[in-house]
C-alpha cells in the first residue's frame, strides 16, 4: 500500500489547540468496525459502552517537561528537547539550530544550575548531551523545562497537567499518550464499579510520533524504537480475558501496540521491558486487542495506518470524512473515537 491511501483532507481550523476546560466533555465517535456504523457520543458516555467483564489497558507514561531553553558558552541561545534516557547523565536530543551543537559544545540552563556538553552527533541528526546537576536530574526538569507539545499546536499551554494523564505515573515520554487525556479520575471510578478491570501498561512515547512517513510504499517504512513495559498483574489479566472471551480494550495506539508486541497466538501476553518498533498496517492480524479508543490522527501517519488495520481503511477515512462534516476537533488536544 502506498502512504498516499491514507491521506484526507483536514480544514486547519478543527487542530484543537487547547484541551476543553472538562477532559471527558469531549466528543465521542462509536465506530464498528466490522459494519462501519457509526454513532456520537459523549465521552462521558464511556462507562455505558463499555461492557463488564472488559479489561481496559491504559498507558501511565508521564511526560518530561522535556524542552529546555539555553545559551552556548558564546551566549547563543539553544533548544533542547530531550527524547531518550541514554543513562548515565546522557540523553539523546533534538537540539535548535542543530548547525550550531556540534561535538564539543558547552550548553547552560537557567541560572546555570543545569549544564550540559555535547558529546557526539547521530545518524537522523540528533546529538548525544550529557547532562550536569547537581540533585535530583528530574527536578531540574520540572523546574526549568516546558512541555515538548506537538509542531501543529502553536498556542501556550497554561496548565501543564493538560498534557498529563489523570494516571500518569511513570515518567519518561516525550509527547502524551492523548487518548488518555479524556479520562477523569470520577470517569475511571465509574468503569471500575461497572465491572470493568482497568489495567496499565508503560510506553514511553517518542518524538518519532510525530515525523512524517517519507516511504512511498509504507512497507519501507522504519518506525522509530519505544520503550515498553508489561507488568505480570497486567499480563495476567489480558491472558485471563483472552481465554474466558471477554474483550481487551486499549486506550491509545501506545498501549496497543505495547500489547501486541508481546501477544501470543491466542492472545494472550507476557510481561516484558524493552523496546518496541513494531508497526502495525493494513494486513496486520490483531492477536490480542479487540476493541480501541483513540484521538483523530494526522493524515498519512503511522497512526492512521495503525486504526486503519483494526477497522479497515475505508471504514476510517469514511468515519473521518464523517468527523470534518461534524466539525469533530482534531489530534491530541481533540475529540476521541472507540472503536470496537
Amino acid at each position: 500500500m502506498k502512504t498516499s491511501d491514507f491521506h484526507y483532507e483536514l480544514p486547519p481550523e478543527l487542530i484543537a489547540q487547547t484541551p476543553l476546560q472538562r477532559r471527558d466533555a469531549s466528543r465521542l465517535m462509536q465506530l464498528n468496525k466490522i459494519t462501519g456504523a457509526i454513532a456520537h457520543r459523549h465521552f462521558y458516555e464511556l462507562p455505558t459502552l463499555l461492557r463488564e467483564g472488559d479489561c481496559l489497558v491504559l498507558n501511565d507514561s508521564r511526560v518530561l517537561p522535556a524542552r529546555l531553553f539555553g545559551r552556548r558558552l558564546t551566549g547563543g541561545a539553544v533548544e533542547v528537547v530531550l527524547l531518550r534516557d541514554r543513562g548515565d547523565g546522557v540523553w539523546e536530543c533534538l537540539t535548535r539550530p542543530g548547525r550550531k551543537t556540534k561535538t564539543g559544545t558547552q550548553l547552560f540552563f537557567g541560572d546555570d544550575t543545569l549544564s550540559a556538553v555535547v558529546e557526539d552527533e547521530i545518524e537522523g541528526g540528533n546529538r548525544l548531551i550529557r547532562f550536569h546537576y547537581d540533585g535530583i536530574f528530574l527536578e531540574a526538569l520540572e523546574r526549568l523545562g516546558k512541555m515538548p507539545l506537538p509542531p501543529y499546536i502553536h498556542e501556550e499551554l497554561g496548565d501543564a497537567e493538560r498534557y498529563q494523564t489523570v494516571y500518569s505515573r511513570v515518567t519518561g515520554s516525550a509527547a502524551a499518550p492523548t487518548a488518555g487525556l479524556h479520562f477523569t479520575k470520577a470517569l475511571l471510578r465509574e468503569i471500575e464499579n461497572s465491572g470493568v478491570i482497568v489495567k496499565y501498561v508503560t510506553l514511553h512515547v517518542g518524538l518519532g510520533t510525530f515525523r512524517p512517513v517519507k516511504a512511498e510504499n509504507i512497507e519501507d517504512h522504519e518506525m522509530h524504537a519505544e520503550y515498553c513495559e508489561i507488568p505480570e498483574e497486567t499480563a495476567a489479566a489480558v491472558s485471563s480475558a483472552k481465554t474466558e472471551g471477554r474483550r481487551v480494550v486499549s486506550v491509545g495506539t501506545t498501549s496497543c501496540r505495547t500489547l501486541e508486541s508481546r501477544a501470543l497466538e491466542d492472545g494472550a501476553v507476557k510481561s516484558f521491558s524493552g523496546f518496541t518498533n513494531a508497526f502495525i498496517y493494513p494486513g496486520y492480524r490483531f492477536k490480542c486487542v479487540d476493541a480501541l479508543i483513540t484521538n483523530f490522527h494526522l493524515p498519512e501517519s503511522t497512526l492512521l495506518m495503525l486504526v486503519s488495520a483494526l477497522a479497515g481503511r475505508e471504514n476510517i477515512l469514511h468515519a473521518y470524512e464523517e468527523a470534518v462534516r461534524e466539525r469533530y476537533r482534531f489530534f491530541s488536544f481533540g475529540d476521541a473515537m472507540l472503536i470496537e
